[in-house]
């Protein structure tokens, strides 16, 4: 963090504000127009909410962290495959936890209880590492995406550390002091490019670039999407708090808030259980 400050004090200052213009040019050789100047890189309320979250979730992830092992082994003890146990089983238990972390985070997007868990990682209107460490405090809602692991054999230990290095190789994409890595590479592997496009509230990126350590699952599902506007990062209605309350529970508040207001059970589960955003049509 402290090398990738001190690079980006050098970097010339940018808008972090709305881009409708800016969205219009590309980073390809179009020449973008002026912007108003605001610092790029780390704000000090900003890091401290971020390092706030997660003294949170480490806090909560004891608890997960029990129950993801005991939910783990009943599983495994009930495994329908030994697939895990063979020769090299680790490469593959890394591959498939990405897999199946691809569609954990995709549908962390998708259906508004588990946005409200995830929204958490995406509040932060800035883009460096300190904003890899801005995690949520209810990991336990999205644990039983990866249950086909203990399921084919694979140990917990097998299946914690595969999860642990997929989140550790997430780390260091979180950085606007990388900009493209050789094509290769940008072909397979999640990149800082590609992350950053996740983390975009232009319209063009939104629900874009969900994988883990490999971008291939994006390209094979339709969700890949690069680099090619200026991003404005965070929500696409930011909630302006350094609070880590509100920054970890304010989605959960607006959804009991619209469930209430919901006329019919229908409705409430849409609220719920829907796409962010979702509004019943008017009758």
């Amino acid at each position: 963090m402290l090398a990738e400050y001190a690079w980006l004090r050098k970097v010339p200052t940018r808008t972090d504000g709305d881009l409708d213009d800016a969205d219009q040019a590309t980073l390809s050789g179009t020449q973008l127009p002026p912007d108003p100047l605001v610092p790029v890189g780390y704000e000090r309320k900003d890091t401290t909410a971020s390092l706030s979250m997660l003294v949170g979730n480490v806090a909560f992830s004891f608890v997960t962290a029990a129950a993801f092992s005991r939910f783990d082994r009943f599983l495994f003890r009930h495994r329908v495959s030994n697939v895990g146990r063979r020769r090299g089983s680790f490469l593959t238990a890394m591959v498939l936890w990405d897999f199946l972390y691809y569609w954990d985070h995709r549908w962390m997007h998708e259906v508004r209880l588990l946005w409200a868990n995830h929204v958490t990682h995406h509040s932060s209107q800035r883009y460096n590492l300190s904003t890899a460490l801005r995690q949520p405090w209810s990991g336990f809602l999205t644990f039983w995406v990866f249950a086909p692991m203990p399921l084919l054999g694979y140990a917990s230990k097998t299946t914690m550390r595969a999860g642990q290095l997929n989140l550790l190789y997430q780390y260091w994409i979180h950085t606007e002091a990388i900009d493209r890595l050789p094509a290769a590479a940008e072909q397979v592997l999640n990149t800082p490019s590609h992350h950053r496009v996740h983390h975009g509230a232009n319209q063009q990126y939104l629900d874009k670039n969900y994988g883990g350590i490999l971008i291939v699952w994006d390209r094979l599902f339709g969700t890949f999407e690069p680099e090619v506007r200026r991003i404005k990062y965070g929500l696409t209605k930011n909630i302006k708090t350094y609070n880590p309350l509100r920054i970890a529970y304010h989605e959960m508040a607006d959804i009991a808030r619209d469930v209430r207001s919901a006329g019919n059970m229908r409705d409430r589960l849409g609220y719920v259980l829907r796409r962010p955003g979702w509004k019943p049509v008017a009758r």
